[in-house]
């Protein structure tokens, strides 16, 4: 038989069978769930077969939707199964499912019948199911409209409160300590929470276990900071919960909510690959409708990256449309009847219809106004969107008319025309399949180039691009030379540039001037003490933040920050080293392990505070 890999296991899965276990099993359960690695071997029927020497058997048999969705999957021929060190090794070295989109892949095929598309189409996708109202999708006791509630119920209070339990104790172990059993405390609180109707509050959960997963195996596209982050995330939301304080956008929809918008005109902007570490991949298009809103058309299914460079020019499933989506990206459509996410994802009903019409030059109105927009206006904008609770992937996209001065490092180098701030444009999508880097490559050997770019901003780094698409500065020289059938602009992830899309440099051009570096404020200012401090917490637990604290004066690293001015960091990070060492002792005076709650809230004040200063000066970085 050959090798195979494991498929997904859904958490509450997971979550039981630890439970069973022996708290004998629990201590030796990491070591067996590394024992597991590359022993999976294809079986009979679709299943797939980890032997544990040779009279020990466990078979995973996946339900429809490729994941192990109920125990009775998951069987060991061992004398004490189902309560097993073995088969529990093996669902705890298994990917976790993602809940919801599971389900939705086995749903899918009833969604598109009600809706009347095709699943072929790639419209309804297994990370997005798109229900309109009236739909039989959207009825019942599991519809869109029941989803969102005007206030919380005490079952998701109670689910909110047991997600920070669980979230505290495995930040206070930290990825060094936090093993299958500290993440399977974490699972039962997300499947919990989605019982509850918390799928956000379950998909955050679900990003923590990953992240603990990828970092204690040490995996390349793993960052501390991303771990630190869906930790901040989990906290904030898991203690507004179980405060009774959340809004409906704390609380989420299981299901993408679409609302009547009337008859719409859009116009293409451009394409984006959409590539993600769970397997999935595709496209998106950018629109632009009425009064400068953002749209998006998405085309995301399991597939990869060979899905994602496949799907721009891919068909797209709206209203009877015949276009592809590298039309729609330099087109636009006319669309009667169209439904509207919270997130301006274009809904694709039964009662949709959508016309081809022309679409506009970047130098046309009213795209045109995306890149006359002073750009700091512009990048507040778009990080606050990014922001909201219901909101999409990231910022919004940002329009400016930028010169080109060199590449520095990993990144280019360019200052916003008319006495605009010096920018970074860093690659959006940096797998070497995509064409977003040769691009920008080709991009940096010109300095002096003059574009018309549009990208996100990124809210993490100081005056940040990220472009997706760029196009020739109208009536300017030097600026790119794009073919007839590009319609003046190049999708990066996609159109890959030649020698010829460029000016050619004159035989007597001047070298190149040194690329000036720039101020960047976030690294300027000391707070990257607080944020090493905060990733040492996740790295290493609670223990290796009051190690830090005892080996030098606790009050030095602040010393720094109050000079700079920021008295309320300095305040928080003493307060977190000084929790993190508190040892409270019984009236025996013995040693008693400190309460994981006082701690995570130390780390949650301080973490938050951090994205607040962090955000501000990102955002003075763009004057």
């Amino acid at each position: 038989m050959s090798t195979a890999s494991l498929p997904p296991v859904a958490p509450e899965v997971l979550a039981e069978a630890v439970e069973a276990l022996t708290a004998r099993l629990r201590k030796k359960l990491d070591a067996a769930v590394a024992e597991c690695a590359g022993k999976a071997t294809e079986g009979a029927d679709g299943t797939v077969e980890v032997r544990f020497g040779e009279d020990t058997l466990v078979t995973l048999a996946p339900g429809p939707s490729g994941a192990v969705t109920e125990a009775g999957q998951a069987v060991c021929s061992c004398l004490l199964a189902p309560r097993c060190l073995h088969r529990t090794a093996v669902l705890g070295a298994a990917p976790i499912a993602d809940a919801e989109a599971s389900a939705e892949v086995e749903a899918e095929a009833s969604d598109a019948a009600a809706e009347g598309v095709s699943p072929a189409a790639g419209q309804v996708g297994a990370l997005s199911v798109e229900p309109v109202p009236g739909s039989t999708a959207a009825s019942g006791p599991g519809s869109v409209e029941g989803v969102v509630a005007a206030s919380l119920t005490p079952a998701q209070t109670r689910a909110g409160a047991a997600l920070w339990q669980a979230a505290s104790e495995a930040l206070a172990a930290g990825v060094t300590a936090g093993g299958t059993v500290v993440q399977a405390e974490l699972l039962r609180a997300a499947h919990t929470a989605r019982l509850a109707g918390l799928p956000r509050a379950e998909a955050a959960a679900l990003r923590v276990v990953r992240g603990l997963r990828n970092a204690r195996e040490q995996g390349r596209g793993q960052r501390l900071s991303d771990l630190t982050a869906a930790f901040r995330e989990l906290l904030a939301g898991a203690f507004a919960l179980a405060s009774g304080a959340a809004g409906p956008g704390a609380v989420g929809g299981a299901r993408r909510a679409y609302e009547k918008g009337g008859s719409l005109r859009v116009l293409g902007l451009c394409r984006e690959p959409v590539l993600s570490a769970t397997g999935y991949g595709g496209v998106t298009t950018h629109l632009l409708g009425p009064g400068g809103a953002f749209h998006t058309v998405s085309d995301v299914r399991p597939g990869g990256i060979g899905r994602a460079k496949g799907a721009g020019t891919a068909s797209v499933a709206l209203g009877g449309a015949v276009l592809d989506h590298a039309g729609l990206a330099r087109g636009g459509l006319l669309i009667a009847g169209a439904t509207v996410s919270a997130d301006g994802r274009l809904g694709a009903g039964r009662s949709v219809r959508a016309t081809p019409v022309r679409g506009a030059a970047w130098s046309e109105e009213p795209v045109a106004a995306l890149f006359a927009r002073p750009v700091r206006e512009a990048v507040a904008a778009a990080l606050d969107a990014g922001a909201e609770p219901a909101g999409g992937t990231g910022p919004e996209l940002l329009g400016c008319d930028v010169e080109v001065l060199g590449a520095a490092e990993d990144h280019l180098v360019a200052r916003v025309l008319d006495g605009g701030p010096l920018v970074r444009l860093r690659v959006a999508h940096p797998h070497p399949e995509l064409a977003h880097t040769a691009n920008l490559r080709r991009i940096g050997g010109h300095p002096g180039l003059l574009l018309r770019v549009l990208g996100r901003p990124d809210p993490d780094r100081a005056a940040t691009l990220r472009p997706l698409a760029v196009a020739p500065v109208p009536g300017a020289s030097p600026t790119l030379r794009l073919p007839e059938e590009w319609l003046g602009r190049a999708d990066l992830g996609y159109d890959r540039l030649q020698g010829d899309h460029f000016p050619r440099l004159g035989a007597g051009a001047a070298a190149p001037a040194p690329v000036p570096g720039g101020p960047d404020p976030l690294a300027d200012a000391p707070l990257w003490r607080v944020r090493r401090l905060l990733e040492t917490g996740v790295a290493g637990g609670r223990r290796a933040v009051a190690e830090a604290a005892r080996g030098a004066d606790r009050a030095a690293p602040a010393v720094p920050l109050r000079r700079a001015g920021l008295t309320g960091a300095a305040e928080l990070a003493e307060g977190l080293a000084a929790e993190a060492d508190r040892r409270p002792r019984d009236s025996f005076g013995r040693l008693v392990d400190a309460s994981s709650d006082a701690y995570a809230r130390a780390w949650l004040a301080s973490a938050v505070h951090l994205e607040a200063a962090e955000r501000s000066l990102v955002l003075a970085s763009w004057s």
